[in-house]
C-alpha cells in the first residue's frame, strides 16, 4: 500500500513519515505542504492512502478532502477535534489527533488495508436480496451468505460500497447506503450519520458524539441526534 502526505507543518510532515516507517511498510509517494500541489501530483498519480492535515492555507483540507478521486481513501491527521463529525461525512476512514499516538496510527493503517483488501476481492457486482423473510442474501465472490437482521451490527458506507458489520463477520458489497436502508426494518435500524446505520438493539452506549457497539466506535451526526436520543431512549421501556 502507498500513500502521500499534506500537511503545511514540515515537522508534522516529517514526524508522520518516521512513524510510518515504524508501524508498517507503507510507502510514501510524495510529501506536500499544501492543497493545490497535492491536487497536482493526484492527476497522474493515484495513491491508496491520502494523510491529510485539515487548517491549511489557499486550500483546506476538507475542500481538498472533497475533490479527491473516489478510490483513495482519506486519513485526517489534525489537532483540532471539532473536525471529526465532518470528516466523517467525507467518508474518511479515521480521524487522528496530533500529536498522533503509534498505536492509533497502527489502527488507522490496518484500517485502510483491510478496506484495501476488501474491494480489490470485489471481482463482481454484489447482490444485495430482501427475501421477505428475517434474513438477507449477500452475494459475493460467486456465493450467497445469508444475513439475520438481528445479527446486523452496524453497516458503514465507503464510497461506492457498504460494510456490514455482524457477529460473525464482515461483508462488503457495491451498494450505497441509502439503497440497503430500504431494505431494513425502520424499526430497527436507524441513520446516526452520513456514512453509518446501526441496529439500534446493538448500541452498548454513548456520548453526545460516538455510539459504542462492542468494541466498535460509530459517530453520531449532528442532524441525528435527536432522532437517535428520542428512538433510543423510547425503545428501553418496550
Amino acid at each position: 500500500m502507498n500513500c502521500i502526505i499534506v500537511d503545511d507543518e514540515p515537522l508534522a510532515r516529517e514526524g508522520l513519515e518516521a512513524l510510518l516507517a515504524e508501524v508498517s511498510d507503507i510507502e510514501v509517494l510524495g510529501r506536500f505542504s499544501n492543497a493545490p500541489t497535492a491536487l497536482a501530483f493526484l492527476e497522474t498519480t493515484s495513491p491508496d492512502v491520502v494523510f491529510l492535515d485539515i487548517q491549511m492555507p489557499k486550500v483546506t483540507g476538507l475542500e481538498f478532502a472533497a475533490r479527491v478521486p473516489a478510490t483513495t481513501m482519506i486519513i485526517f491527521t489534525t489537532a483540532y477535534s471539532q473536525y471529526a463529525l465532518q470528516s466523517y461525512e467525507l467518508d474518511a476512514i479515521d480521524y487522528l489527533l496530533k500529536p498522533i499516538e503509534k498505536h492509533r496510527l497502527e489502527k488507522a493503517v490496518a484500517k485502510a488495508t483491510q478496506y484495501k483488501t476488501l474491494l480489490s476481492d470485489q471481482t463482481e457486482k454484489s447482490v444485495v436480496e430482501d427475501t421477505g423473510n428475517d434474513f438477507l442474501l449477500i452475494k459475493a465472490d460467486r456465493r450467497y451468505y445469508k444475513v439475520n437482521y438481528n445479527e446486523i451490527l452496524f453497516i458503514e458506507g465507503l464510497k461506492d460500497y457498504v460494510v456490514l458489520y455482524t457477529q460473525k463477520q464482515k461483508l462488503i458489497t457495491a451498494m450505497n447506503l441509502k439503497t440497503i436502508q430500504q431494505k431494513l426494518n425502520p424499526q430497527d435500524f436507524m441513520r446516526v450519520s452520513k456514512s453509518y446505520i446501526v441496529n439500534i438493539k446493538g448500541v452498548d452506549s454513548f456520548d453526545t458524539h460516538i455510539l459504542y457497539i462492542g468494541e466498535h466506535e460509530v459517530p453520531l451526526g449532528e442532524v441525528y441526534k435527536n432522532e437517535f436520543f428520542s428512538r433510543f431512549l423510547g425503545n428501553q421501556g418496550e
